[in-house]
């Protein structure tokens, strides 16, 4: 379990988590987070060999996972899960090569509660009670900018010489706090402002327990922060292609906390900075949907490219559903002004009810470029019994998915990944001029051609209205009994009226 801090106002923990979902995300300036993960939900499984139905065996893990994480799984079925042929390769020591063993679903409208937080930080082998886990505060948690949670399981090697596999459970957890706007236009932060607690002590069951806060300066000139308590050690190691500066916390060293038996780091400015541009990462994304009426439509992705002189190719993988209709001939792929012919390309249409579609794309991307990917479609019209109970909100489209190895812009060297961030060993590289990066755009709000619903409303009520009434007359015919009574004796009335009936010779009642 580590912690990052960003000294440009936004905090990201990083820890463990139950399953992929994200808050609103963050603006493509800020940092990028050490996992990304897409709006929704996310699940992606690689399957044994020896797994004889494997659309058996995803809807069994889908339904016990929903179960464990207390998250919507169980509506992952056919018409949202897709087989990739290019992305999603294996983690660890695992070598698939045949992608029908590979599963992989999103639900974009899954949101992360606290519900899901819960099961995750049963998962902890301290829990909540001890550790960088205390901090875990849900309130605080969820009161946050960005928030995404992440569970991956892999085989890795025992020991040195690899002659035993074990399986690696790892938890991530990722928030983003926005101290800026809550501290009255101040940058400076602690723990306990962030989360409303403190560290106390390392789990007793943990081998290694840090605290990292990254403190790399801006200006290389001028040092302007300043971390309390004095950390462990300074660390410099190369993230995301970007050299670093950490101060570590050693949990596990008792000469780390005072004689409170409490931690709370704090990180300050020593003058006011003045406001800059945050930084632009080599590769990011935005995609969108354009188009009017409710009959057709386009998808239109941006892919930037900001290395200033070396190009690199990028895996892209869309899933959209059955009910918008892909006219794959319409798609192009533009940059710089030119046409940009993919070099792989992998197209499985979509099947009414059934299944979604599946496209994925190997692109060369220039120097310093923009690459705009087009392709229209056309809205399907669905049964009325099809629709959710908010048809007029609309209909999701889950993240697009861009895999690539981006080169870095300064000169790595091999990183000790005994003495590095936890979060760098996440996607090694197997050498040091570039690193993995798996990018998801956001989601897309997509409206279909919606029936007036309130007609059926309106004709049940007029229904039931005339089935009441006719009912109600036929059944009091039906049922009623009709008989003749017989003519009383009046009273003093009657016989008075009688008399005077006499009186006049009109013959009596």
């Amino acid at each position: 379990l580590s912690l990052q801090a960003l000294p440009e106002g936004a905090g990201a923990a990083g820890g463990s988590t139950g399953r992929a979902g994200a808050a609103p995300r963050p603006h493509p300036g800020l940092l990028a987070p050490p996992l990304q993960a897409p709006a929704g939900a996310e699940l992606w499984v690689w399957f044994q060999p020896t797994v004889t139905d494997v659309d058996k065996a995803w809807k069994e893990l889908s339904n016990i996972l929903s179960g464990i994480f207390c998250a919507s799984l169980n509506f992952i079925d056919s018409t949202n899960t897709v087989t990739p042929t290019a992305s999603f390769r294996p983690l660890g020591l695992a070598n698939g090569t045949d992608h029908h063993l590979l599963r992989y679903a999103v639900l974009p409208r899954e949101v992360v509660c606290t519900e899901n937080l819960t099961p995750w930080k049963k998962l902890l082998p301290c829990g909540s009670k001890a550790g960088l886990a205390v901090l875990l505060k849900a309130e605080r948690l969820f009161h946050s900018s960005y928030h995404s949670q992440a569970v991956h399981i892999r085989p890795v090697c025992r020991d040195a010489s690899c002659l035993a596999v074990s399986w690696e459970l790892r938890q991530t957890l990722t928030v983003v706090f926005d101290t800026f706007s809550s501290g009255q236009g101040k940058k400076d932060w602690s723990l306990f402002k962030m989360f409303s607690r403190t560290l106390t002590d390392a789990c007793p069951l943990a081998s290694e327990s840090k605290v990292y806060v990254d403190i790399s300066p801006k200006n290389k000139e001028k040092e302007l922060l300043e971390v309390t308590p004095t950390p462990t050690s300074v660390l410099e190691a190369v993230v995301q292609g970007d050299k670093r500066t950490y101060a570590v916390y050693d949990l596990l060293s008792p000469s780390l906390f005072n004689t409170s038996r409490s931690l709370n780091v704090q990180l300050k400015w020593k003058r006011p900075q003045e406001s800059s541009e945050l930084p632009t990462p080599i590769l990011h994304a935005h995609r969108y949907v354009s188009g009017y009426g409710l009959q057709t439509g386009e998808i239109s992705t941006l892919v930037y490219n900001t290395h200033p002189y070396r190009a690199f190719p990028v895996v892209l993988l869309e899933t959209v559903p059955w009910y918008l209709r892909l006219y794959v001939h319409t798609l192009t792929i533009i940059t710089k002004g030119k046409e940009n012919k993919p070099s792989y390309i992998h197209y499985q249409p979509a099947q009414d009810r059934r299944r979604p579609h599946l496209l994925e794309m190997l692109i060369q991307l220039p120097a310093n470029s923009v690459t705009k990917i087009t392709i229209q479609f056309e809205r399907a019209l669905l049964k009325w019994t099809e629709y959710p109970p908010d048809p007029n909100h609309g209909f999701y489209v889950s993240s697009s998915v861009l895999s690539a190895l981006v080169p870095s812009v300064i000169a790595m060297k091999d990183v000790n990944v005994e003495q590095s961030p936890l979060f760098t060993s996440l996607f090694p590289s197997s050498d040091g001029s570039s690193y993995f990066v798996r990018l998801y755009t956001e989601p897309l709000l997509v409206n279909l051609p919606t029936p007036d619903f309130s007609m059926p409303y309106n004709v049940i009520c007029l229904t039931c209205t005339v089935v009441a009434v006719c009912y109600g007359s036929f059944y009091n015919l039906l049922t009623r009994t009709f008989h003749v009574e017989e003519p009383s004796r009046g009273g003093l009335a009657k016989r008075l009226a009688n008399v005077i009936r006499k009186l006049r010779g009109v013959p009596p009642l």
